[in-house]
């Protein structure tokens, strides 16, 4: 039997290349491949993203649809949008609409300052 002894330089290049192979196969094992471990965490992350987004869309169209439904049926919310956006006044109210405008864009409609 021969004495283990000190090993040759060739022994000890044969084990830094075992070593080395085995390293990388396990570094391939966790990362390498079409979805690596970070790529795994990041697809994780993206997910819990875009469920969040899902519902926030979903409670923004829920709040919608109610908001239509308003439109379409409270005569209260209409008379609102009503004198709100289109500056309308109901029948028989004695109300006064003021109608702000530039100066300038009032003298060009009417026609005045314009030189002969």
């Amino acid at each position: 039997m021969a004495a283990r002894g000190k090993a040759t330089p060739g022994q000890i290049a044969v084990r830094a290349i075992v070593a080395l192979l085995a390293l990388g196969v396990i570094v391939f094992a966790v990362q390498g491949g079409e979805w690596g471990t970070t790529d795994l965490i990041k697809q994780t992350s993206r997910l819990a993203r875009v469920k969040h987004q899902v519902d926030s869309l979903n409670h923004e169209v829920d709040s919608l649809k109610k908001y239509k439904q308003l439109l379409q049926t409270d005569p209260v919310t209409q008379e609102k949008i009503a004198r709100e956006e289109f500056g309308m006044v109901k029948k028989g109210n004695k109300e006064i609409l003021y109608r702000y405008t530039d100066s300038d864009s009032a003298a060009r409609k009417s026609g005045a300052g314009k030189k002969p």
